[in-house]
């Protein structure tokens, strides 16, 4: 039984009244394999979710390309960029048109095509913005592989199953102007984003290289920071679970790079048997001792009370009043601290390192008074409440604009 597609979108703008068009992408893409074969362009690309295509080293931090770039395709303006590497939401890769108004070249793993129009181009582009348009999309395309690897041709891509292009011109170019004012805010909140995550690392670096000290309340230096070795300043906390555990329970993991705590499964409620596990207690320092040298700590909050925790992630606190836990793991999310958790977990090559608590409660750590200790964390923190509210404030648009996809495509 052949489907109906639906032949117009739930929102559309009043004026426009003409049917949407189903059309396959090999009727409003072309594919061009113009090679640099001249040596003319100079500038890599690379295609990013959030911002599309944009230059390798601006969105890297480093060019990534061949030391001959002469075989690499090019693209022009408009031209619409498919890279098939998994992204996070998109495991079969993502599409999009070139907004810069200059050419450059891609690796020859990417697919280059020409749109019959810049709108259709852009169309293009907002329809596999969409997860789920992208992923129904390119499912039904994919060829596995001989070593079990995932792939789409060229030809396959552009003969999948036909999608929804208003068919009156106007409207292509009013819907790329209404959308792309959701395109323009999301860029620009990742770039505030950016900016202010760069801002705080070059205030920490400073912060703890002692470039920039902080005054006293009445404009007063503060005393001179002092070095101790961390079992001067922070000790084992240990609560084991020494009973039958007859209810489901929650266990904790720290993701590396600073990224805090996440929640495992629940665990049904079983016989613990020889597993040391232990109880969470609010604001304790909480590492991974298998990635701590990848900055896997963290700090426990009241959310995580009545959760475990396993062997693997042990928990401090403070010796004594000397200590703000805020500041110490704003420092061991230094480049600094990194290295010497680094330095504390030795073992092979890779990811084979392991945090030896011996190790670790060698280390010398330098701190300044605890008032002053104090005025740092919660400087730096107002600087995180504004990157939060800025990456809320992404999540929030994006969700927006997904569920006008939703309405404004067939």
């Amino acid at each position: 039984m052949k489907v109906k597609l639906p032949q117009n979108p739930i929102l559309r703008f009043p004026k426009y009244q003409e049917d949407w068009q189903h059309l396959k992408l090999n009727q409003i893409l072309s594919e061009h394999k113009t090679r640099n074969s001249d040596n003319k362009f100079s500038e890599v690309f690379s295609v990013a979710k959030s911002k599309g295509v944009i230059n390798q080293i601006e969105h890297l931090g480093r060019s990534y390309a061949s030391d001959t770039i002469i075989n690499y395709k090019v693209v022009f303006p408009n031209d619409v960029v498919y890279t098939k590497s998994p992204t996070a939401g998109f495991p079969f890769g993502i599409i999009k048109q070139n907004h810069l108004e200059r050419t450059g070249v891609v690796s020859v793993l990417y697919a280059v095509f020409k749109p019959k129009s810049t709108e259709i181009g852009h169309l293009i582009e907002i329809y596999f913005s969409s997860e789920i348009n992208t992923y129904n999309y390119l499912v039904p395309l994919v060829h596995r592989g001989a070593k079990n690897t995932m792939n789409i041709g060229n030809s396959a891509f552009l003969n999948g199953v036909k999608i929804a292009i208003p068919s009156n011109t106007e409207e292509q170019k009013k819907l790329v102007q209404f959308l792309s004012l959701f395109d323009n805010l999301i860029i620009n909140l990742y770039d505030k984003k950016e900016l202010l995550e760069n801002y705080k690392a070059g205030l920490i670096q400073n912060i703890f290289s002692q470039n920039f000290r902080f005054k006293d309340g009445k404009g007063k230096d503060y005393p001179n920071w002092k070095t101790y070795p961390v079992r001067k300043i922070l000790k084992r906390f240990s609560n084991p679970v020494n009973i039958e555990l007859d209810r489901p329970y929650s266990q904790i993991g720290i993701r590396s790079h600073g990224k805090g705590i996440f929640y495992k499964e629940p665990v049904s409620g079983e016989s613990l048997g020889n597993k040391r596990i232990f109880w969470i207690e609010e604001n304790k320092l909480i590492l991974n001792i298998v990635f701590a040298w990848e900055r896997a700590v963290s700090k426990t909050t009241a959310y995580e009370i009545g959760m475990v925790a396993s062997h693997r992630f042990p928990m401090y606190e403070p010796v004594d009043e000397l200590l703000d836990l805020d500041f110490i793991l704003h420092f061991f999310l230094t480049p600094k601290g990194k290295s010497l958790l680094e330095l504390a977990s030795p073992g092979g090559a890779g990811r084979n390192k392991t945090l030896g608590q011996a190790e670790f409660e060698k280390l010398k750590i330098s701190i300044p008074s605890k008032s002053e200790q104090i005025k740092i964390s919660k400087f730096l923190k107002e600087i995180d409440k504004e990157i939060e509210v800025t990456s809320e404030r992404i999540e929030q648009t994006e969700l927006f604009k997904k569920g006008l996809l939703q309405k404004m495509f067939c």
